[in-house]
């Protein structure tokens, strides 16, 4: 076998096993969109966002149990479930998207199993850390947590105030610019700038956004009268989602390592 042919076939393990842990990584987000597709073509006799949110509670349960999840990760995912609520009750009351479906289970307007797509990002970003082995260059903690916030703040602020996500964007991108992440894959440690990193999710999660609605799981203003894809302008406000999720599970890490000191 040559040295070509070695590589070759190196790299091609390497790429299985990359598609595997991500596969992996993914399961809760997964694992929702199958709820969304089960209940979007099966009648399953009671309100379809009060049946999401019982499985959500089901799989949630299932994920731990069986260790796939860890315990501080629940924590985490629980943390995001709130804040998520939280943006949907505002978003949705001012007509940025609606829920069509039925369901007594709400807030308002906002069915409760809502939060649990927020949370499948922190799931992601928990679990993705953990197979990966995930090893990032010192993040400068106060500028980008005080941004990762603003971001948060500006979802809201956006309807009364200028929109400053994309200068916030510019912001992020020059701290966090020299900041690189590097992760296993079987024996290999592959390395990329975390901001492409962020970038990446981001566009992934548009991608399964457009299958979410296609599903009935929200609606925008113009899909309303029939599907349409989700504007890419989207993948901008789910990186900077990314951003403000990843910076709340750093935190979360270096606050538990200091405690365990």
């Amino acid at each position: 076998m040559t040295s070509t042919t070695s590589r070759a076939g190196s790299l091609l393990l390497d790429l299985l096993d990359f598609g595997w842990k991500q596969a992996l990584s993914c399961l809760f987000a997964f694992s929702i969109v199958l709820g969304l597709a089960i209940t979007h073509f099966v009648d399953v006799g009671v309100a379809r966002y009060d049946a999401m949110l019982v499985y959500c509670i089901i799989v949630q349960i299932v994920l731990v149990a069986t260790k796939i999840e860890t315990r501080d990760e629940l924590l985490v995912i629980c943390l995001f479930h709130v804040l998520g609520l939280g943006l949907e009750l505002f978003k949705v009351s001012v007509g940025s998207w609606s829920y069509p479906d039925a369901g007594l289970l709400r807030i308002g307007d906002v069915p409760i199993y809502s939060g649990f797509m927020y949370a499948a990002v922190a799931s992601y970003i928990c679990q993705a850390w953990r197979r990966f082995d995930l090893d990032i260059d010192p993040v400068p903690m106060v500028p980008t947590m005080i941004t990762a916030v603003l971001f948060y703040v500006n979802f809201f602020t956006n309807h009364w105030l200028p929109d400053v996500r994309w200068l916030l964007l510019v912001v992020a991108a020059v701290i966090l610019r020299r900041t690189w992440v590097r992760f296993r894959v079987r024996r290999t440690i592959y390395r990329m700038p975390l901001l492409v990193s962020f970038v990446l999710i981001g566009f992934f999660i548009w991608f399964a956004e457009n299958i979410a609605t296609r599903l009935g799981a929200w609606s925008y203003p113009d899909q309303e009268a029939g599907w349409t894809l989700v504007h890419a302008s989207k993948i901008g406000s789910w990186t900077v989602l990314v951003i403000f999720s990843f910076m709340l599970v750093l935190w979360f890490k270096q606050r538990k390592r200091s405690l365990s000191v």
